[in-house]
């Protein structure tokens, strides 16, 4: 889970300045934790308490008002009876990386994907990406090699996984669909030599770069291994909270 914590940080200063190259510094000046670690900890959170994600992730945005949160997700957690509203957006697929670790089986990683992202995300399209998300992180901590997770995510959710970080690189724009942000990030961790090279790719399209890193990350994370020297630099963004449920998360799935 943490990398999908060290790819929000790391891809956060270039969301609204977007660049399509690999060469950059990995915590440039300004890097920050967003809505994508706020919602990723308030999923954990839940997990770890048996607890409702609708009124946990409201708890959270209430907890973190200013972490940079879409506006029909701020409505919706901002008021406690508003059912979901029906997104197509990438909201669901970088929060649900901790379902990767919770759950014991594919098909309870596809059951659980769903509870979390239905609560606000309930189109069909953002709650497969979440599904597909949080089964690529299972079948990876499963030893399932980049190529066979490839197929089954391409079979399980009719994804084309067949292009390449380059060959996205050039017409890739900024996109918050679902559709427009999972597949490319999923390439991007399958595609990578390491963690640090899953992170690059994803920043290097050039779009909703926190996003795609916070999915990429959370991918490559066990994939490749987290890196000591980055855990502990994103450590140093997170408040006291966010770090106490990382870390008992960790514990608990390691």
């Amino acid at each position: 889970m943490l990398g999908a914590v060290i790819g929000d940080i790391v891809g956060s200063i270039y969301e609204a300045r977007p660049i399509k190259t690999k060469d950059f510094d990995l915590f440039g000046p300004g890097c920050r934790f967003t809505d994508d670690t706020v919602c990723t900890v308030a999923v954990a959170d839940a997990v770890l308490a048996g607890a409702d994600f609708a009124a946990t992730l409201r708890a959270y945005v209430r907890r973190y008002p200013n972490a940079g949160y879409g506006g029909l997700f701020l409505q919706w957690a901002l008021t406690d009876d508003m059912p979901a509203y029906g997104s197509w957006g990438n909201g669901a697929a970088m929060r649900v990386s901790p379902v990767g670790y919770a759950a014991a089986d594919a098909d309870a990683v596809l059951d659980l994907a769903a509870r979390t992202a239905i609560v606000s995300h309930d189109h069909a399209t953002a709650v497969a990406g979440a599904q597909a998300v949080a089964l690529a992180i299972w079948l990876a901590r499963q030893g399932t090699p980049a190529g066979a997770i490839r197929t089954r995510l391409s079979a399980a959710f009719g994804y084309d996984l067949t292009a390449s970080v380059d060959g996205i690189r050039p017409g890739y724009g900024f996109d918050v669909s679902t559709v427009g942000t999972v597949p490319p990030a999923i390439i991007c961790a399958l595609e990578a030599s390491d963690f640090e090279d899953a992170v690059r790719n994803a920043v290097s399209l050039g779009g909703d770069s926190d996003t795609l890193a916070c999915i990429a990350g959370a991918i490559a994370e066990p994939l490749f291994g987290m890196p000591a020297v980055l855990a502990a630099e994103a450590r140093r963004y997170l408040d006291s909270h966010l770090a106490d449920i990382v870390e008992k998360f960790q514990r608990t799935y390691p």
